[in-house]
Formats: C-alpha cells, sequence, structure tokens
C-alpha cells in the first residue's frame, strides 16, 4: 500500500484489490487463536493460589479494595454531611412508603438501615442510596393484601359489629413481605452469580420510564384513603386501579362515614428485632411476584449506578450489583425487610451533598421512637417525592420528535401497567418491547448503492444524489443483519431491488431448454429423412428402384409406396416443418437473451458488513442465491463480511467450487474494480483499476 502526497483535508491511497484470499495472504491471517479453550478456562476457574483467592476477594467484597485507599482528608466531610442528609430522607419516607406496602411504619424503618449496611459491603457504586421506594413498596404491596386480605382478619365487636384484627393482620403481612423480599434476594444472587447481569438491557429507558410513571400514579391512588381518610374495599387484579379511584371518591363524597377523624402512625417499637426465618411454604404462591420485584429492582439499581458512575468517572459492575442487590434483599429479609432498591431523590441529595463514597452510610441511623405523624402527612410525603417520576410525561412529546418507536414503547408500558397492575404490566411491556426489536430485524431497509465520482464510497441512490449506479452493476445492502427472520424478505427485496425476476426467468429458461430439446430431436429426424432422401436418389441415378414399406397416409392403400415419385413431398414437408421450427427457437432464444439481460445488470454485489453472525437458514439463502442467479446468467459477490462470519461460513462448508473464497472481496470498491477488471473488453465503464482513491 502506498500513501501518495495530498492536500490538507485529502488522502490518497494505492493498493491491490483484495478479495479474501488475498487478504490472507497479505494481512497473514494466522489460523492461531488467542481465546482460551474451554479446558484452558476450566483450569483457570479451579486453579487456587494467593493472587486469584485475593481477587475473588476484591471483586465479590469490593469494600476490601476501596476503604483501605480511603481519603479521610478528602472525603470525611462530605461523606459526613451527606450520611445525616439522605438519614434525614430515611425517616419519612422510610415509614410512608412502608405504607404502600401496606405494612407498619417501622418496617419501612428497618428496611432503611439493615441493606445499607450490606451494600456498604458488597456495592460497587459510590452515590446511589439503597432503601425504600416508591415502585418497589406498591409491588409489594400488591402481595401483601393480595395473600392476607382484610376479610381472613374479621372478628366480631361490640354491639354484634364486625372488626379488623389488626395486630394478626400486620403480622401475616409481615411475614409475607419478609419471605418475598427473600425470595426475591434468592432470584438476584443466582442470576448475579451465573452473569446473567446483561438481561438489564431487554429494558429499554423508554420501557422503565413509562413503568415508573404508571406506577407512580399506582402509588398516588393507593394514598387517596389516607389523603381522605377513608378506607375503600381492596381491589386485585386488572382494572383495579380504576375501582380504587372509584370506591374512594364515592365513599368520600356520599358520607358513607359518619364519624371522621384523622389516623396517626401510633407507636413505633424502639430497639432493633431478632433476626427470623422466612416462611419458605409461601414461596409458591409469590415466584412471579418475586421474580417481577427483583428484575425492576436491579434495573433502577444499575441504571442510577450507571448515570453517576458515568458522571464520576468510575465503574460499576453489573454483575456485582446483582449479587449486592439480592444479599440486600436476603439478610435484610431476616430482620423484618422487606425488598429495597435505589432511590433517586436520596441518590441526588447524597451526591449534591458531596457525598463521594458508601462511607457515609455509618453515618444513617433513623431514630425510633414513638411518633404521631398523620398517616395523611405521610401521605403527602409521598406525593412530593413522586414528583420527578410524574415530570416523565414530558418524554410523550420528545419521543414523538425524536422516535416513535420508542414512544409506542413508552405508551403501551404505561397503559399496560395501569390497567393490568404492576406485575402483569411488566410482562406485557417487556415482550412487547422485545417484539418491538423482532420487528426492526424483520423489516429492514433495502437500499441499492452507487458510486460518489471521484471516491471509493458507496451511498443509497435514493438519499444521495450524486450516487450513480456502477451501468450492469447492482450493489445492494440490508440495513440489519440477515437471519431466520428476515432471510426471505431479503432474497424478495434483492429481486425487487435489482429488477430480476428469478422465477420467471428461469420458468422462461426451462421453456427454452424445453423447446431446444424438441428441436434437437426433430432436427435429428429430419437428417434422417435427408440420408435416407439421397440414399433414394443415388440408387434412382443407378437405375435402382428403393420400394418403401412405410404407408404414405396420403394414399389409402395399404400396399408398398414408390418414394420415388413423391420427392417434393418429403422436401417440401421436411424443409417447411424445420424453418418453422428454427424461427420459432431463434426467437425464444432473442427473447430468452433480452430477458436475463432486461436491466443490463450482468454483476450483483451484496453488501454483508451488516451481518454479524450467520445461522443454517441464511448460509442457505446465500447460496440458493449464488444458484439461482448464476443459472439466469448474473454473477454474485459478496463485500465488506467480518472476520467472525467468514469463519462462520468456513465452518459452514459455503465455499465451494461453484462459490469460491475469492468471490468474496474487502470492500464494495475492491468487489466493483474486479468485476469491471473481468468485463473490461467488454464494457465503456473505466475506474481506476489499482484502487488510486482521491478525496
Amino acid at each position: 500500500m502506498e500513501y501518495g502526497d495530498s492536500s490538507p483535508g485529502e488522502y490518497v491511497v494505492r493498493r491491490e484489490v483484495l478479495d479474501e484470499s488475498r487478504l490472507d495472504v497479505v494481512a497473514q491471517k494466522g489460523t492461531w487463536s488467542i481465546k482460551p479453550t474451554v479446558g484452558d478456562r476450566v483450569k483457570e476457574m479451579l486453579r487456587c493460589s494467593a493472587p486469584r483467592l485475593k481477587d475473588v476477594l476484591l471483586a465479590r467484597i469490593p469494600v476490601l479494595a476501596w476503604l483501605p485507599k480511603y481519603s479521610f482528608r478528602e472525603n470525611i466531610i462530605g461523606d459526613v454531611i451527606s450520611g445525616c442528609s439522605v438519614g434525614i430522607m430515611h425517616l419519612p419516607q422510610g415509614m410512608a412508603y412502608a405504607l404502600l406496602a401496606s405494612l407498619r411504619p417501622v418496617l419501612g424503618l428497618y428496611s432503611s438501615f439493615y441493606p445499607v449496611l450490606v451494600y456498604f459491603i458488597f456495592g460497587t457504586s459510590r452515590h446511589i442510596s439503597l432503601g425504600t421506594f416508591a415502585v418497589i413498596s406498591i409491588m409489594v404491596g400488591s402481595v401483601t393484601e393480595r395473600l392476607a386480605p382484610d376479610s381472613n382478619f374479621m372478628v366480631n365487636g361490640t354491639n354484634g359489629t364486625e372488626s379488623v384484627n389488626i395486630a394478626a393482620r400486620d403480622s401475616s403481612r409481615t411475614q409475607i413481605a419478609c419471605s418475598l423480599t427473600v425470595l426475591t434476594g434468592i432470584f438476584q444472587i443466582l442470576l448475579g452469580v451465573v452473569r446473567f447481569g446483561f438481561m438489564v438491557t431487554y429494558l429499554s429507558e423508554p420501557l422503565i420510564r413509562g413503568y415508573t410513571t404508571a406506577s407512580a400514579c399506582h402509588v398516588c391512588v393507593s394514598q387517596l384513603k389516607y389523603l381522605f381518610g377513608v378506607k375503600p374495599a381492596r381491589f386485585d387484579g386488572p382494572l383495579s386501579l380504576i375501582y380504587i379511584v372509584a370506591a374512594t371518591i364515592i365513599t368520600y363524597f356520599c358520607g358513607l362515614r359518619s364519624e371522621y377523624f384523622i389516623d396517626v402512625v401510633g407507636e413505633i417499637p424502639s430497639g432493633l428485632k431478632p433476626p427470623r426465618a422466612p416462611d419458605t411454604t409461601l414461596f409458591s404462591k409469590m415466584i412471579g411476584d418475586a421474580f417481577a420485584v427483583a428484575i425492576v429492582g436491579y434495573a433502577i439499581n444499575i441504571s442510577l449506578g450507571k448515570t453517576f458512575a458515568l458522571k464520576h468517572g468510575y465503574k460499576v459492575d453489573s454483575n456485582q450489583e446483582l449479587v449486592a442487590s439480592g444479599l440486600c434483599n436476603t439478610i435484610g429479609g431476616f430482620f423484618r425487610c422487606y425488598a429495597v432498591t435505589s432511590s433517586l431523590s436520596r441518590s441526588l441529595v447524597q451526591e449534591s451533598t458531596g457525598g463521594k463514597t458508601q462511607v457515609r452510610n455509618k453515618f444513617i441511623n433513623p431514630a425510633l421512637g414513638c411518633c404521631a405523624f398523620p398517616q395523611a402527612v405521610l401521605s403527602t410525603i409521598v406525593f412530593v417525592n413522586l414528583k420527578g417520576m410524574f415530570k416523565q410525561f414530558i418524554d410523550v412529546p420528545m419521543l414523538w420528535r425524536t422516535n416513535k418507536v420508542d414512544l409506542l414503547v413508552w405508551l403501551v408500558t404505561f397503559v399496560s401497567t395501569i390497567l393490568l397492575n404492576l406485575d402483569m404490566g411488566l410482562a406485557v411491556s417487556v415482550s412487547f418491547s422485545m417484539l418491538t426489536v423482532l420487528f426492526k430485524t424483520q423489516l429492514p431497509s433495502y437500499s441499492i448503492l452507487g458510486n460518489v465520482p471521484g471516491t471509493d464510497l458507496y451511498l443509497d441512490t435514493e438519499a444521495y444524489r450524486e450516487a450513480k449506479e456502477i451501468p450492469g452493476i447492482k450493489i445492494f445492502r440490508s440495513s440489519a443483519t440477515i437471519n431466520f427472520t428476515n432471510a426471505e424478505s431479503y432474497l424478495e427485496s434483492l429481486q425487487e431491488k435489482s429488477g430480476i425476476d428469478i422465477g420467471k426467468l428461469q420458468t422462461e429458461k426451462k421453456k427454452r431448454e424445453a423447446l431446444q430439446k424438441r428441436n434437437q430431436k426433430k432436427e435429428k429426424k429430419r437428417e434422417k429423412d435427408e440420408a435416407k432422401k439421397n440414399v433414394w436418389m443415388k440408387n434412382s441415378q443407378n437405375g435402382v428402384v428403393l420400394s418403401m414399406t412405410d404407408a404414405d397416409p396420403n394414399f389409402p392403400d395399404k400396399g408398398q409406396v414408390n418414394w420415388a415419385y413423391h420427392p417434393d413431398r418429403v422436401t417440401l414437408d421436411s424443409d417447411s416443418n424445420t424453418y418453422e421450427e428454427i424461427t420459432t427457437v431463434s426467437h425464444q432464444d432473442e427473447l430468452g437473451k433480452h430477458s436475463n439481460c432486461r436491466s443490463g445488470t450482468h454483476s450483483i454485489i451484496l453488501d454483508v458488513s451488516m451481518i454479524s453472525s450467520l445461522d443454517t437458514v441464511t448460509v442457505k439463502t446465500l447460496k440458493n442465491i449464488f444458484r439461482d442467479f448464476g443459472e439466469v446468467g448474473v454473477a454474485i459477490y459478496l463485500a465488506g463480511c467480518q472476520a467472525c462470519v467468514v469463519e462462520q461460513m468456513e465452518r459452514a462448508n459455503f465455499f465451494s467450487d461453484s462459490i469460491p473464497k475469492s468471490w468474496l472481496f474487502v470492500s464494495v470498491h475492491d468487489a466493483v474494480l474486479r468485476v469491471l477488471q473481468t468485463l473490461q473488453p467488454e464494457t465503456d465503464v473505466m475506474l481506476d483499476s489499482s484502487c488510486n482513491t482521491h478525496m
């Protein structure tokens, strides 16, 4: 390769045209592999040494890596202020969010204490604030109220009235919430151990924002009963949000309550409770709910963690975060905590007040004691903290302008979560989001590329006016990879864009071949008749009369016919039929010739640079393209194939005598130059065959 002199802003490159076979020689492709084999990886995993043990401990217990390096002079003041500020927020938020989970407020305080200490040891983010969160609380509340409704704890009161045994109900709901939290943590730990942290990538930002916005609506509705001081009936399942709203309005405005009083939080026990094992018999009733809480909690946690990590220039380990979240929930579940995740409001306060590490968690110590907070006040705290979530409604006009598919995901997530509740809404949202990805791969855009004169650039001819098609060559590109879902549409679009109907051309070819066979048979018969006539003529000139046993259909008798009296008939019939058929064959051949080249296309170059992997359907589709287009006289070439895809082709035995590796080129420009070199005597199109490109 040579680099020529050029003016600023330009470059000149001169090199030979490279196909894949020549590239292997020029670039000195090796057969070695730098990736360890499966056996080597197993040995590495089982190898035990002091350095490896240290690496494992530092990876699994991150506090051992950063705490010894902690700088008191730089960080301690900011961490103390941040810890105190966030601790003050934990107190009202913990009690308020516990009401969302239909639990006693003290459980919210427990959930703001134990998980925070666990995350201090195992977490990798320096800025997120773990604890109670509205969305997770309402998801836990849907489980506790479903498995322990008020109707299960009705007791006979005075004057023949019925009342709810609050103590028994709260105890049962606490057991349910703790069991759900432990199961949620187990799911998260298992997913983290098998390195399943990448699954959060399937929860797109529009999905998460639409889901949290809908969850905020559920939270608001759940707080209406505390705000208005009413106690409507509990509804579960689809459309329960609407029934709650309706029941609250009817109860409040129709005067169904004769007395009005203010519910307060009541006494909060001081001190901490000893650990208690969860009720494992409840696991079978909450598997789906636990998995949903695990996914949503982790998605919120890692999204906030990566946001702050990117802003402050450090790395968050997604798999370790999954394990850390699981340990927080599993250990917390034994100490009467319910499921936790990070909070945006607390995390922002922590960052803005100077918090730089998780050391500030050591200064969080919510005061536990008697609290006479009115429940309406706690509901108001919840409403205020949801302000940021409701601001996400501005996503709708923004997504309308930028990406309507993401807008559709946002709206479907919001509506399904509102109407179908949090668990079913999440399932519908994720399924719909995956379908949009599938549709994008199934319905890519296809284009014909043209060359920008004087460059090696090939652009969409419909989008760029200066991109000109090269006569006789069609360059076809797909905007997405090819797989079993879109292989058929790829072939159909190729025929449509190139103007070559393979099925029609193959049918015409078969007709021509059948006609040629018939003509060959008739030609042989004519030659045979000519030979017989020549023999008869020779014998008649020698005075010999040849008698034939064939019967002439023009003579009714069955006697022998002397063909000497019918020379004109034999010659006329044979010549006229043969002339007619030969004329027909000549005309059909001319039509076939024009049908094969009616678009003037003799070569097609497939730009496969977008293909990232090959499945068996793709391999068969490409082989069929080479075969079918080759049968109608159109050559197929591949360009821009990635090295990993070439290796997959070789393993799939894609290359053969009919599809040599030399038909695969490094770039579209290399393929075009090779085609023009091959057809140079027959075409007037000229490009710099030495690949001397000026830009």
